[in-house]
Parts: structure tokens; C-alpha cells; sequence
């Protein structure tokens, strides 16, 4: 992630667009569960809302830097902070009742490695347990933040797809002018 967008990611004005936007509409009502599992916290927006919403939250950073910044951030709470890649998540099946991925899609650096990442959440999450997720719609600004960034934009109309050949069902996609929400049930 750029310096530029970094900067962006943690704002006062994204966390209260992930405060008041992201998060109500990716989650809503959809009970995520006891033990959730966050993939991509960058610098931990969403994993200050998701933390008062959850009992246990376990967020995986692939950044070390983050990641590091993360853990002291968080120490003390019920956020466990895990640096792993997200393709080969470092967890038992069936662990988490929930999981979470939020704007973060996009810098999974290509469709395999996404799906990957999308088969390994389907892994360690319960039977019946939920995935939810918010990414970015791609546009000339949006591109602009992006300069330098791994990113490969993810196209809504084919996630249904994508999410059920990596092993889930009640696949929701809902797309906005800006963003897309997705949620997906595991068998």
C-alpha cells in the first residue's frame, strides 16, 4: 500500500465512513458469531468497530509492519493480531464462526490468489458460518489511490461464481456506484 493511501486507510474521515457506512451495510444484522476471523486489517479501522461487536476477533495482516503495529495496539483486548498470508491461513478448520474482509480485496495480487484466500476462509470457518465482505468498484480515482499498490480489482458479477467454487453457498452480491458488499454461507 502507497504512503498516500496508507494515509487515507487511517483517517479520521475512513473510520467514520467505515463506522457508519462500511460496516452497517457489509454486516447489518447478519450475526458473525463469538470467534471471528478479520483478513486484511491494514491499519485496524474496521477492526476498532468489529472488536465492540464481537467476543473474540482474531485480525491477519500479511504486512509486518502492520502487523506489529497492530499487536501493540491491540494488546490487552479481545483482539488477537496473527501475521499471515491469507492463502494459507495458519488456522484448524472450522475454527471461526465468522469472517470479515473489508476493502482489502483488491490488494490479493491476482484472481488465483484471491480465490485461495476465498477456499482457505471457507476452511476455517464453521459449519454455517458467515462470510462478509466490502470492496471497491474501480474508477479513475479510485485507480489514482492506487498508484504503486498491488491491485487487481475483483468484478462483482463474477464473485458469485468464485465464492461458490470455493465451497460456499448463499452467496449475496450487492453493488453500489462505489463499493460491493458480498456475504456467503459455509455448507
Amino acid at each position: 500500500m502507497n504512503a498516500e493511501h496508507l494515509k487515507r486507510c487511517a483517517s479520521a474521515e475512513w473510520a467514520e465512513t467505515v463506522e457508519h457506512e462500511i460496516l452497517p451495510w457489509a454486516v447489518g444484522s447478519r450475526p458473525l458469531g463469538d470467534d471471528v476471523l478479520e483478513v486484511g486489517p491494514g491499519p485496524g479501522l474496521t477492526t476498532d468497530v468489529l472488536r465492540q461487536r464481537v467476543q473474540h476477533l482474531t485480525a491477519v495482516e500479511v504486512d509486518t509492519g502492520l502487523a506489529a503495529a497492530l499487536r501493540e495496539r491491540f494488546a490487552s483486548s479481545n483482539v488477537q493480531v496473527v501475521e499471515a498470508d491469507a492463502t494459507a491461513l495458519p488456522f484448524e478448520a472450522g475454527r471461526f464462526s465468522g469472517a470479515t474482509c473489508f476493502t482489502m480485496l483488491h490488494h490479493v495480487p491476482s484472481p488465483e490468489l484471491q480465490d485461495r484466500m476465498f477456499a482457505e476462509i471457507r476452511r476455517v470457518l464453521r459449519p454455517g458460518g458467515l462470510l462478509v465482505g466490502v470492496d471497491s468498484i474501480e474508477s479513475p480515482d479510485w485507480w489514482a489511490l492506487h498508484v504503486g499498490d498491488t491491485c487487481v480489482p475483483v468484478d462483482p458479477n463474477a464473485l458469485p461464481e468464485r465464492l461458490e467454487q470455493a465451497g460456499f453457498m448463499d452467496i449475496e452480491v450487492e453493488s453500489s456506484p462505489r463499493r460491493f458488499r458480498f456475504a456467503a454461507r459455509a455448507p
